[in-house]
Parts: C-alpha cells; sequence; structure tokens
C-alpha cells in the first residue's frame, strides 16, 4: 500500500469512529410496555473500540494497516456513577477469546459512549486467571469500589487432553479511582465454583454480605444452584462459611435450569429491588432472560416480591450473536432523580440501554402476579384481570 493510500484508509477509520461515538440513541416509544423503555441501537459494540487498541498504525510494521488485535464483542458490563460520568466496566473480548476489562464513560447513560486511554490492568492472583469476565461493581459504605467477576481456570483435575473443562471462581478487587486496582483472593465457598457473585452496598450485621450462585461445574450447576445469601468477615480474607438459597431454580419457570444475580440491588423506601437472570431450556438451547424481585429493607436475604414470569427477553437483532437469544445484565445505575438506567448485553455480542425510574419497577414488583406454576393457574389470573377490566370499563 503506498504512502497516500495508507494515510487515506487511516484517517477514515478514525473517522468512522468519531461518526460512531456521535451518534445519538433514540428512545423507541412505540409497543411501550409502562414498565421500561427500550432504545433503537446498541450502545456499545466493537467498533466502539479505539483504533489504537486494535491496529499497528506504523506503517513499516503494519505496511498492509491490518489489525493486529481484534475485538470480538463487548458485553455484559458493570455500572456505576462515577465523578459526574456514567460508568460502564466492559467485558471486551478479543479474537483470542480472552475477555478483559475496559471502562467506557458518558455524560448522560445513553449517548456518546467513549472508552478510557487504556483497558484495566487487573493484578494476577498467585495463580493466574486464563479468563476474567462479568464484573459487578458495588459502591460499599467502608470507601472502597469492590469489583466482584469471573475468574476462570483451567480445571486442574482434568486429564492431560482435556482441553476444554475448566472452573470458575469469585474473583475480588477494589480501587478508589477505577484506574488502580488491588486484587483479593478469590471467594472461598465449600460449595464447589462460584459465578454471578454480588457484594451487597452495606454491612449486614458488622459482616460484609455476598450473593453468590454455587454450582458444581463451570457450565451446570448440577444439584445446586439458586441466588445464595453468604456472610463473609474480611475482604481480605474472603470466607464464606454458609451460604442461604433465597431464590431457588424452579421447574418448567424461566429460571429452571440457571439463575444468578445481577447488578448490586437499589436500595429503595419499600425494600432492595434485584435484578436477575433467568435461564431455560428451549428447542434452540438455553435461553437468558431478566427477572426482578424485592427483599426486605432489614433483612436483603428475604425475599417480599416476586413477579411472576420475565421482566426483559432479548427481541429483534438482540437475539443474534455469540451465544443467541440471550439477555444478560450485571449493571444499572439509580440517578438523584430517581430515574433508572439499566445496562444489558444481548447474545454475548454488545451493550444496550433501557431506562425507566424507581417507581415504575416498584410497582413492577409488588403488583404483578407472582407464577403460580400451573397453566391452570395461569388462566385463572389472566381471567381475573379480564373480569377486572370489564367491570372498570362498564362503570366509566
Amino acid at each position: 500500500m503506498d504512502k497516500k493510500e495508507y494515510q487515506k484508509r487511516l484517517k477514515k477509520l478514525f473517522q468512522e469512529h468519531e461518526e460512531l461515538t456521535k451518534k445519538k440513541n433514540k428512545r423507541i416509544e412505540k409497543n411501550f410496555n409502562g414498565i421500561y423503555y427500550r432504545y433503537k441501537r446498541p450502545i456499545i459494540t466493537a467498533d466502539h473500540i479505539p483504533v489504537l487498541w486494535k491496529y499497528d498504525l506504523n506503517p513499516k510494521t503494519n505496511p498492509f494497516l491490518m489489525q493486529r488485535l481484534g475485538i470480538n464483542a463487548t458485553f455484559n458490563a458493570g455500572a456505576m456513577e462515577f465523578n459526574g460520568r456514567f460508568i460502564q466496566v466492559v467485558r471486551v473480548e478479543g479474537w483470542d477469546r480472552k475477555s478483559f476489562f475496559a471502562i467506557a464513560e458518558s455524560s448522560d447513560g445513553i449517548n456518546h459512549w467513549r472508552f478510557w486511554d487504556y483497558p484495566v490492568t487487573l493484578p494476577e492472583t498467585k495463580t493466574p486467571d486464563t479468563n476474567l469476565y462479568d464484573m459487578r461493581l458495588t459502591r460499599h459504605e467502608d470507601g472502597w469500589i469492590y469489583g466482584l467477576f469471573c475468574a476462570e481456570r483451567k480445571d486442574p483435575d482434568a486429564p492431560p487432553n482435556d482441553t476444554s473443562s475448566a472452573v470458575a471462581a469469585c474473583g475480588i478487587a477494589r480501587t478508589n479511582d477505577l484506574i488502580n486496582w488491588e486484587r483479593l483472593p478469590d471467594l472461598v465457598s465449600s460449595s464447589g465454583q462460584q459465578r454471578n457473585c454480588v457484594l451487597h452496598p452495606e454491612f449486614y450485621r458488622n459482616k460484609y454480605a455476598i450473593y453468590t450462585r454455587p454450582q458444581e461445574g463451570f457450565i451446570s450447576v448440577g444439584s445446586g444452584g439458586g441466588i445464595g445469601w453468604a456472610l463473609i468477615d474480611s475482604m481480605e480474607k474472603p470466607v464464606a462459611k454458609k451460604e442461604t438459597i433465597i431464590d431457588d431454580r424452579v421447574y418448567h419457570t424461566i429460571k429452571e435450569m440457571k439463575n444468578g444475580l445481577g447488578p448490586a440491588p437499589i436500595k429503595t423506601s419499600r425494600g432492595w429491588l434485584q435484578l436477575a437472570h433467568g435461564v431455560r431450556a428451549c428447542a434452540a438451547g438455553l435461553r437468558y432472560v431478566l427477572y426482578m424481585f424485592l427483599t426486605d429493607l432489614k433483612k436483603p436475604f428475604q425475599v417480599i416480591a416476586s413477579p411472576g414470569g420475565y421482566f426483559m427477553a432479548p427481541q429483534g437483532d438482540e437475539r443474534i450473536g455469540d451465544v443467541s437469544n440471550v439477555l444478560f445484565s450485571n449493571g444499572w445505575i439509580k440517578k438523584k432523580n430517581g430515574d433508572v438506567l439499566i445496562y444489558y448485553g444481548s447474545s454475548d455480542t454488545r451493550m444496550h440501554v433501557a431506562e425507566t425510574t424507581v417507581d415504575r419497577l416498584l410497582d413492577y414488583v409488588l403488583n404483578t402476579p407472582a407464577d403460580e406454576y400451573r397453566s391452570a393457574m395461569s388462566v385463572i389470573q389472566r381471567n381475573e384481570l379480564i373480569s377486572k377490566n370489564l367491570v372498570y370499563l362498564k362503570k366509566k
């Protein structure tokens, strides 16, 4: 490639990236369900990754201006407000299948997402991780910002020719500035492997509280599973001596195969709003959806309201990606005015945002009928709603 063509293509790369980050998203008003608004386009994609992260820009060492370190996907991001900006700690997956964390920021939480100059440099433990992903952020009352994530390593007990068996642990790190991270020991529990762990933002009886997801295998939960609750004395020596399942898997529901908590809960006057994912089997494989429940303000492990069915499921292009038919959320932000921004990944490929309010979410969890687990009961619930509406319309 001659020098002129090289510079022309290089200029176009930066121009296209700038145009993408400057695009303004549009809220979808059509068929509004009363609970939340979706937005027309994804907010963060692989194309949002800076040019400098992918290309060697020196024509002497990259004469054809090739991507040297490609990006496959950007998804499953933790989120928080930080120094007046909206922050996502995005799971970025390269062409090599390895994931790492990178911070993107926006002034309004919806538009113009830009990545910080460098990805997160996260220290390793004595036993290095093969892969890291799906960080949940918690600003704890002890003053630290904690990130809990899945740390994946090769199964040490696997046969030599087994190149796929893995073990999952809850990795823990903390920071004050989102730049310098202190790596703490992985969570120790007696229930086998751990994924989807979330730190509760407040002490409970002077102890740290963690929502867990115990499982027997890396993929399959086996006879375990469910969303657990565990207390630990110290984040420097995080040992969960006992786990109690607070939200179990249930036959023939949206969470019959697996379930796990999403982001850290939102505190309200009526209780702790909890957002989770549920997994069921279907002809196309596994289907991941989001669901909600409410836990007691003083006893965050006690479920006090649990709407039936899913809160959000993949729609349209959200169903297409590396792992299709998946919605997953591990980040949301409650704004000072009561608005809530829900960040969710679709099909392990890209990030989206949905917009709602605390009042709407409380109305949803408190007044939506629970799952009664039988078709006959589903008909009774719907007939009651129809009859109620007919009576109301007659009176009008």
